[in-house]
């Protein structure tokens, strides 16, 4: 039965079938040839798999990102960063950087934050000086922090998978996520210096009071999130609800950015979102039970436990694996199917499982950026017609400093865990 689990998916996932058809189709093979369980057990296991209160969130959190994403809240972002850094060398750089930081306490999704803030950036990156590679590259990296940032809907998909609270989960990823973004800035910075690239005029009060001004409704989304849950008003599945409502009143009547009809396309689109992701969600479910009863997370861990590696070894190995598989799934796909077998050999190493969370999605954050598959790749592609010539190359320069930023967050534990003491 273990090698049909390995090998059935790769071959599968080579012929280019979707994540859930391999996960469904390998479980199939298995029910119906080595186990002797009925085939109603599969059904079962897929509506047990989404039967879960933290995965309500889902679907709340893609549509309040999708609407803000649509509804002129990131021109307005864009806006105000641009107000505080605007005296500093790459201003326009470094604002990408805080845009994406802050849009991702908006939106949770990578893609959506590099189509949004992109849309804004990357014409103006290009004529202040910045070359195709490196605005690229950075658009394209920068969107990834979007996942570490809470709100994140990997982090929702990694609670209820690894059975952890979401609420310590958001509050772990606020420091890892302004590591990566510190260190990004602090290349960007670098680079302006060394280019000799100053786009911007100095600071000004008054810009950046009308700057507030105007944005203050855009900014009050992660404060309403985080605020709310960690004030005890409301668990992260309510404050998703909130987020909606809030986005609505928002971007329809106090910017009037969007319509009505707007508003329904974005329903529109978002009902298809949460489809794509519940449906991996219940067919990983039963992967996972199969994994489970098969004994393969117990005989990973009784293997590396004979192998007498130490805890940082191992987590070098997880993290070498988890890079290789972000540039080939989704986030949110390999959290699922990847935390049942994972998660114990953490536990087996003492690993906080708060802290493995945080490293698995940071690894899977840093995925979405590699070549030769990472998602955002094609997605700074697509929207704005660079070559893979270019976008590989600018990338590598993004993907070092990420990698630093994952080695500081892995080995020091204390800065994913420090504020979690301070949550009840």
């Amino acid at each position: 039965m273990e090698w049909v689990m390995g090998i059935v998916p790769v071959v599968l996932l080579v012929l280019g079938f979707p994540i859930f058809i391999i996960l469904l189709a390998t479980a199939a093979i298995i029910l119906m040839i080595f186990a002797p369980v009925p085939p109603m057990a599969m059904h079962i296991n897929m509506f047990g798999s989404v039967d879960k209160f933290a995965l309500m969130a889902v679907p709340f959190f893609i549509f309040a990102g999708e609407i803000m994403g649509h509804g002129g809240i990131s021109k307005r972002i864009v806006a105000w960063v641009l107000s505080i850094i605007g005296g500093v060398r790459g201003s326009l750089a470094l604002t990408t950087v805080g845009t994406c930081t802050v849009f991702g306490a908006i939106s949770g999704s990578s893609p959506a934050t590099v189509a949004a803030v992109g849309r804004l950036l990357y014409g103006p990156l290009r004529n202040a000086g910045y070359n195709e590679k490196f605005s690229s590259g950075l658009l394209a990296s920068s969107g990834a922090i979007a996942i570490v940032i809470p709100p994140s809907i990997s982090m929702i998909l990694y609670g209820a998978s690894a059975e952890q609270s979401v609420a310590l989960l958001f509050v772990a990823g606020v420091i890892p996520g302004l590591i990566m973004a510190a260190l990004m800035a602090a290349y960007i910075y670098a680079f302006a210096l060394r280019s000799g690239i100053r786009e911007a005029a100095g600071f000004s009060w008054g810009q950046f009071l009308t700057a507030s001004k105007e944005g203050v409704w855009a900014l009050g989304t992660p404060f309403i999130i985080l605020g709310g849950i960690y004030a005890g008003i409301f668990s992260p599945t309510e404050s998703a609800g909130v987020a909606c409502v809030y986005a609505i009143i928002v971007t329809r009547f106090i910017y009037g950015d969007i319509s009505w009809k707007g508003i329904w396309d974005v329903s529109v689109n978002s009902m298809y979102l949460t489809a794509q992701v519940l449906i991996i969600v219940a067919a990983a479910g039963v992967f996972s039970q199969l994994l489970t009863i098969s004994g393969i997370p117990q005989s990973a861990v009784a293997a590396i436990q004979e192998m007498n590696m130490q805890p940082w070894m191992v987590l070098l190995v997880i993290n070498i694996f988890l890079l290789f598989v972000g540039c080939l799934l989704d986030p949110g796909s390999a959290i699922l199917v990847l935390t049942p077998l994972l998660a114990p050999i953490a536990m087996a190493m003492g690993v906080d499982l708060i802290h493995f969370g945080i490293i698995m999605t940071v690894n899977l954050a840093i995925g979405m950026f590699t070549p030769p598959f990472g998602l955002n790749i094609f997605v700074t592609q697509a929207l704005f017609k660079a070559p893979l010539s270019s976008i590989y190359p600018g990338l590598v320069p993004f993907i070092i400093v990420n990698l630093v930023a994952l080695v500081i967050i892995t080995y020091i534990p204390e800065l994913s865990l420090f504020l979690t003491r301070y949550v009840n």
